[in-house]
């Protein structure tokens, strides 16, 4: 059975720092890109950050040059490292494997 699991969240001040990190069960890890989405209530799914099975990454416009999305194959494990933190980054982080699985998804919210 497959599972993703998100840890990292939390409150932090404008222009401070987490890394997210999302742990996958199961043997889909290294064939499947992974992302990061996240949501605000009332708004859809946007796509933060993507990394496919042999590294290449893509990131929405709003947080190009802040973030930075990594994978460890070893550790079946993708990271989301989040700089410059706005308030408008203020939402629910899911990762996602493949577009297929999804984690339960870890708040994260910025106080200005």
């Amino acid at each position: 059975q497959v599972q993703l699991v998100e840890s990292g969240g939390g409150l932090v001040q404008a222009g401070g720092s987490l890394r997210l990190s999302c742990a996958v069960s199961g043997s889909i890890f290294r064939a499947n890109a992974m992302g990061w989405y996240r949501q605000v209530p009332g708004k859809q799914h946007e796509l933060v950050a993507s990394i496919t099975s042999g590294g290449n990454t893509n990131y929405a416009d709003s947080v190009k040059g802040r973030f930075t999305i990594s994978r460890d194959n070893a550790k079946n494990t993708v990271y989301l490292q989040m700089n410059s933190l706005k308030p408008e980054d203020t939402a629910v982080y899911h990762c996602s494997a493949g577009l297929k699985w999804w984690g339960q998804g870890t708040q994260v919210t910025v106080s200005s």
